[in-house]
């Protein structure tokens, strides 16, 4: 099994060569901060005890309180959170929101436990979690198998335990959450891709997404009212292919009633992880880490891979992909639409104010787009790929702000 945080190191020293960074800043920025692992005992529907493993990893405050999301699935693990809080530092550094990185999860199946015990696990957690989070301290938000409900409940028991609103993100708009929120991370990452086609003008259009949760759903629907082909898409349970093109409100609504997108009329059905190597323009992995690596990447048809789940392609892999003139655009900045909107959310929240959708459409917009510009001339310049020319901004901007950085961070963003 491919490991994240072994990814995550690879890449940082990676930049960390490019930028000349010191060796004990290296090592600094190597290692969380802190890393929180919890055992969490619930009672279940059966009148039995339970333990279920949480954790929250804490990687970097040095630009603002930690921030990232909360998931609930099987595979969640300690190196796991580690990474993805790593991930999560570059990439409120690469959109230049206040924050550091944060992640955090639960070893469970959300699906096989009832409302009530869920409800229960939430809590818990949360309960366990309230002393080292807060608006200024740690800002969790949903991720992955984490519902509105369950944010709900969070949010009730962060409550009781004194803290604000502001100290969670992702929250439902009747709990105080954000216009264009549900819709952030698929948006901006449309809003990537289009800018990235303003480039390298692709002819067809055509689009193949590998899950189809949220973020999926959303930057599939969003590229095909702006006129992308939409000829594949999977989930967990199997994979549907149509040279025609196909609308994901009606794939949605066939996901609801059946519980798969599997035999989806007059499409094809494919397994689900032969969806990554399918002939297409562009190629969304929307679902988990290291989906790509070095045992399929040279199978990999696309023209480009655009990163809306978090380390989908691994370092080896990256490298096949980079030989076969295949551009990955990097999960920190096509995925960043969410942790954007998450930053105007918790500004909303601090400061009593309620945006209109199309106003935070316009700011996501403006902000993702400039990153995008800023990493393309950075790559352009040093003739280095996307996700590299990204870490150097990030990076650079994170070791920056205490004084760390032999060259100044704006002389990367000339």
């Amino acid at each position: 099994m491919n490991n994240p945080w072994s990814s995550a190191k690879k890449q940082l020293k990676q930049v960390a060569k490019i930028i000349d960074l010191d060796k004990n800043v290296l090592k600094s920025l190597s290692q969380p901060d802190r890393v929180l692992c919890f055992s969490l005992p619930i009672k279940l529907d059966n009148g039995r005890t339970k333990k279920f493993l949480g954790f929250r990893s804490q990687h970097n405050n040095r630009r603002g309180p930690y921030k990232g999301g909360i998931r609930f699935h099987p595979q969640v693990n300690k190196n796991e959170v580690k990474a993805l809080s790593m991930w999560m530092t570059w990439k409120c550094a690469l959109v230049d929101v206040p924050f550091g990185g944060g992640k955090g999860g639960i070893k469970v199946n959300p699906k096989k436990l009832s409302d009530v015990e869920l409800e229960r696990l939430s809590r818990k957690y949360i309960e366990y979690l309230s002393p080292y989070i807060g608006e200024n301290k740690d800002v969790p938000a949903p991720d992955v198998g984490v519902s509105p409900q369950v944010i709900g409940w969070m949010l009730d028991e962060a409550l009781k335990h004194g803290l604000t609103k502001a100290v969670l993100t992702g929250k439902p708009l009747g709990l105080g959450g954000s216009q264009g929120r549900i819709k952030a991370t698929g948006q901006g990452g449309f809003f990537v891709l289009d800018e990235l086609n303003k480039n390298i003008n692709l002819k067809k259009k055509t689009i193949i997404v590998q899950g189809f949760g949220n973020v999926g759903y959303w930057f599939a629907k969003i590229a095909f009212e702006n006129g992308y082909k939409i000829i594949g898409i999977s989930d967990s349970q199997g994979a549907i292919l149509n040279s025609e093109g196909v609308n994901p409100d009606q794939v949605l609504e066939y996901k609801n009633q059946t519980g798969s997108v599997k035999n989806f009329p007059q499409s094809k059905n494919i397994e689900a992880d032969k969806i990554l190597l399918q002939p297409t323009e562009i190629l969304a992995p929307a679902a988990l880490e290291g989906v790509i690596n070095k045992n399929n990447a040279f199978k990999i048809k696309a023209k480009v891979i655009i990163e809306m789940a978090n380390g989908p392609v691994t370092p080896k892999a990256e490298k096949i992909l980079e030989k076969n003139n295949i551009i990955v655009v990097p999960d920190i900045l096509a995925n960043s639409g969410g942790v954007t909107v998450s930053y105007f959310e918790w500004y909303q929240n601090k400061n009593q104010e309620q945006w209109t959708e199309q106003k935070v459409e316009e700011k996501l917009k403006e902000k993702i787009t400039q990153s995008f510009n800023q990493v393309w001339k950075i790559s352009k310049k040093r003739n280095i790929n996307l996700r590299m020319a990204a870490y150097v901004l990030a990076v650079s901007r994170v070791v920056d702000c205490r004084g760390y950085l032999k060259s100044n961070v704006s002389n990367f963003e000339k």
